[in-house]
Parts: C-alpha cells; structure tokens; sequence
C-alpha cells in the first residue's frame, strides 16, 4: 500500500506543459492491429516513466486524495469505489486508453475557484473505473460536475476494443462550477487527431445523452451551447454553434504551431487531398481565413469561424499499423518547406530540431522555430492498441517509449501486468537524479549524441530501432498465442515477458550507447560492422580503421560566404 500511495504523489508532482501531440486510429483502418491512440508527453520538466495502479478493493467509505496534476497541490479528496481495475501507464485491464492535449481557450475560463479535479485526475480516475470508453466519458463529465474542473481547455483521445472517442472539455471560470463539454464517435473506417488546438467544430446537439445506445455517436454537457450564449462568448443558432470556434478560436499559432501536426499526420494518409499542392497545407502554415475577422475576447458568429480548417477526420487511404502509428510520430515536417533539417539552422548535420523558446524577436520582428510532432523534450510517448477479438486478459498491448519518439524505441507492456519493471519505474531517477539504468536517461544519452551529428548518427539509431521494434511486435504475436492456450497463467506469462523485454531493451540502449560513442568521438567515424562493432585496421592491434567526415560542402560554402577571405589560404 505505501508503494502505491508513494507513486501516486510522484506522479501528481510532475508537471506537464500544454504541448502534446494525439492521433487516433480505428480498427478497420489498422491493418488488423485494433483501434490504436497515440501520445507524445512533451515538456521541458517531464521525466519519463510508466505510472502502474494495480487492481485493488477499497473498503466502504474509503476516499481518494485528489493532488493537481501539474503543481503536486492537494486539492481535496472524493469518495472512492468498492474496485478499481489495473492501469499501465494510461491503458487499463478492460483496454480502455486515455490519452490528452492541452489546448487553454477563453482565458476567462482556464481557473475555477474551488474545484477539486484537474485533468490528470480525471484521467486516471476514469482508467481505474471505466470499462468502455462511452463509461469513461461519462465519469470524466460526472467528476467535474461534482466536484468542479481544475484545468484549463482539454482534448482527450478516449477508445476501447470497440470504439474511438475525441472528448474536449473546459471549465465554466468563476461564473459556475463544472465545465462544458462535447464528445464525438469517430467513425469506423477513419483517423482522427489532436494537438493543442481544439478540433471539434459543429456536431449533433444532444439534449439527453444516450450512453447505453450502441448508434450513439455524440454527447455533451445540457448547457455546452447555451453557456456561450450566456456569457457572450456566441451569438447564433444551435445548429451553427462550433465548439472549438468559441471556446478555442483558432489563430496563426494554433494553425501553424499545434494543427500543423494534424496535417502531417492527415497528409502521410491522404496526400492527394491534404499534401503540399492542397488549401489544406495553406491552413497549417498558418495562413487561417474567415469571413470576418475576429478579435481576441469578442463574441463569436458564424462568420467569424475559419473557413479553410481541417476536417475532424479523414478516411485514410493507407493502413496505419502499430507500428506505422509509432514511426508517425516521429515526423519533423520532412519533405516540406518547413523541413527544419534542410535550413540554416540545422548547422552542419541538418539537425531537425530547434531548442526553446519557440518565438525570436530580430530588429523588432518575432519570428518563430517549427513545431513538430517529433520534439526534443518529450517526457514518454505510447502507442495504445486494443483488440476487441481477444480476451481482455491479453488484448490490450500498451507500446510505450521514453524521451523522443524518433531516437528511441517502444516497448510492449501488457496492460494486465501485475508490476512494471524497474528501468520504467517512477521511483528510479528523476529530472533532478541520474539512474545508470532509468530508460529515460539512456534515451537521453543517446538522443542528446544525435543532435550534435545527426545526419550521421541518427541513421544508426533509426536502423536499430526499426528492427527491434519489428522483432517485438513479432514476438507479441507468439506471446498471444501462448496465453491464449494458458489463461490461468495469463498474468504471470504476460508480466514475465513485458519486464524482461523491457529491461533487456535497457541493456542493449546502453550498448548502443557506447557503440555510437567509440564510432563518433571527436567528430570522426570509424569503420563499423552492421551490428556497430568497430574493425580492426587488420594488423590485430585493435587500431580501428578511420574516416573524417567534415562538415559537408554545403556547409563549407556557408561558412566561405560568411567569412570571405579570413579562411583563404594563399600562395606567396
């Protein structure tokens, strides 16, 4: 019990910043791997770990204390149920999966005065309760009306074995407690996704919530619309109302910031209808167009909505795997003019990555770095695939990563497990504590050596990391079938093999490591075998075969403009 109370406030202590990246996949889009939602957890002070609540009874009368996500606040405590199921990382034991972006809205409504759950809360309170999704939304929607919302404006990404759900909420200020909120279906044959911008727009009023009718493809707080009309945040029919459009107005930021991520995920799955030559591309540079323009904290009308945004969803015309969803999200806008590697400021080893702030002001100018879905401060990142043709003792994998998703590797964690292994444990290091063995800080390790040279090291990286990604994904496969014919022993087996998988894969990330270090220490490169063992010059004195790479021409033809004749060797 200490143990668990102890994660718990780890967990409520770490803060994440409003910048994260969700995409949302259907089952008969997947190619046979379920439903599937991702998630990037981005922030400079995030340490990457996989949070574990096992499954517990509560005596009656037991409460839960409720600590503020973000700050580690305490801000109350509510009545707990009699049973709450197993949760790994944001995945639970009837495989529902929970996943989030920050978005802000109105700034009148980001605080409310008294309100106990915030939007970390809610989120595994909900993983320890809800069997479905539709369950779920419905807890997440109760808790705030009971006890208030704590947060600012919210997209959730919310699915089972069955069904995929964007939910997006914000709280009603100081002028009531609770918050307004709307919910959608996504359609079965189609992607969705969410970035820091609120994406729903119009939708289906509901003035009864129908949780328990399987046609049911929307619900919603009684007084999402009418609330805006109240406080003069719109004026016009129902039918017009946007939910997004009034409580997150989106502007150059929003477009070229968050729903650029949107698009590159929309254009890798569609590129006839979403690539470079379509309006669409437009938008996510954030060129937004309306009839009338808006001004910040004036009331909306439906000629003030953007009228080049991108759709909710969009059919794909390729399957998304698993891991087809895992390489997605390591995108850093390739192929684009925005391509942060093929600018100057990738330097010499076309680094796709710029490090904060995100704006800069030149001669009174701003200006800004890219946002990509791929970024440096990610804390964790998981794909969740969750399948309705298996049992759920083994259905739901929860594929989990830490550090950034294009130099690391997903792991796969069944979310039955009974225990999480100590290389993914919150209690082994911190943002403050190195660990020689905490996966975050290897991903680190080995990221951080990337970005110095990465047009050389990263391919190294790249090339490990699919493989052993494939290698795992293939093994799930022989574990399915091995549990399948085993239920008494589901768990043991399951556990036994997401811990020694992952704690293996520690050990060979430190290899790696080492192996990318010895190759590319001062700014040379030595020959290597496939598997990164450096040759022997062949004489047998371990004197290892060396090449000298330099900057690159390109670069070369930079640093000449710039220095003109200081680097000149001349000839007497």
């Amino acid at each position: 019990m200490k143990r668990i109370i102890l994660t718990v406030l780890l967990a409520a202590l770490i803060k994440i910043s409003p910048a994260c990246t969700n995409f949302l996949v259907t089952k008969s889009v997947s190619g046979g791997c379920g439903n599937l939602i991702s998630y990037a957890a981005d922030s400079h002070q995030l340490y990457g770990a996989l949070y574990f609540y096992p499954e517990q009874d509560h005596p009656q009368g037991s409460f839960r204390e409720i600590y503020d996500w973000d700050s580690g606040k305490y801000m109350g405590r509510i009545p707990e149920v009699s049973h709450t199921f197993n949760v790994v990382g944001n995945m639970n034991s009837k495989q529902v999966s929970i996943a989030e972006t920050t978005y802000g809205g109105l700034d009148t409504l980001q605080s409310q005065d008294g309100a106990i759950i915030d939007y970390g809360s809610m989120i595994y309170i909900a993983l320890q309760r809800a069997e479905t999704a539709r369950q779920a939304i419905k807890i997440m929607a109760e808790l705030a009306e009971n006890y208030g919302y704590a947060s600012e404006g919210e997209s959730f990404s919310i699915a089972d074995k069955n069904e995929v759900w964007i939910m997006e909420v914000i709280g009603k200020g100081n002028f009531e407690k609770g918050m307004v909120w709307v919910a959608r279906r996504v359609p079965e044959g189609y992607i969705c996704a969410h970035a820091n911008q609120a994406r729903i727009t119009t939708f289906n009023y509901q003035k009864v919530n129908k949780f328990d009718d399987p046609k049911a493809d929307t619900f919603n707080s009684h007084d999402v619309i009418q609330f805006a009309i109240d406080h003069n945040f719109y004026k016009g029919s129902f039918k017009d109302f946007s939910f997004s459009d009034v409580y997150n107005p989106v502007d150059f930021e929003g477009a070229r910031f968050c729903d650029i991520r949107v698009w590159a995920f929309f254009a890798a799955a569609d590129p006839d209808g979403f690539g470079k030559k379509s309006s669409y591309w437009d938008y996510a540079k954030g060129n937004v167009k309306r009839e009338i323009k808006y001004e910040k904290g004036q009331c909306q009308t439906k000629k003030n909505f953007p009228t080049n945004r991108l759709p909710l969803w969009i059919k794909s015309k390729y399957f998304v795997t698993t891991h087809g969803l895992m390489n997605q999200m390591r995108n850093h806008l390739e192929g684009t003019e925005l391509d942060m590697s093929k600018d100057f400021g990738a330097g010499a080893f076309n680094c796709p990555y710029r490090y904060r702030p995100l704006t800069f002001e030149v001669e009174g100018k701003e200006y800004l770095n890219e946002r990509t879905t791929a970024t440096q401060q990610t804390g964790w990142v998981f794909v969740s695939q969750m399948r309705n043709w298996m049992p759920d003792y083994c259905g739901g994998i929860f594929w989990f990563a830490t550090d950034d998703a294009a130099n690391t590797v997903f792991a796969p964690f069944y979310s039955t497990i009974n225990k999480v292994p100590v290389e993914y444990s919150i209690e082994n290091g911190s943002m403050i504590k190195w660990s020689e063995n905490s996966s975050f800080w290897i991903n680190n390790l080995i990221a951080n050596f990337a970005y110095s040279r990465y047009r050389l090291i990263h391919p190294e990286i790249e090339k490990v990391q699919q493989r052993q990604e494939e290698e795992f994904i293939f093994k799930t496969s022989q574990i399915d079938k091995l549990v399948m014919n085993d239920p008494d022993n589901a768990v043991k087996i399951l556990t036994e093999f997401s811990c020694n998988t992952a704690s293996d894969l520690v050990k060979s990330r430190k290899e790696l490591f080492a192996k990318l270090f010895m190759k590319f220490m001062d700014g040379n490169c030595k020959e290597t075998d496939e598997n990164l063992n450096i040759i022997d010059n062949g004489n047998g004195f371990d004197i290892p075969k060396v090449k000298y790479p330099g900057y690159g021409e390109k670069w070369q033809e930079e640093v000449v403009k710039h220095t003109g004749e200081k680097l000149l060797i001349k000839n007497e």
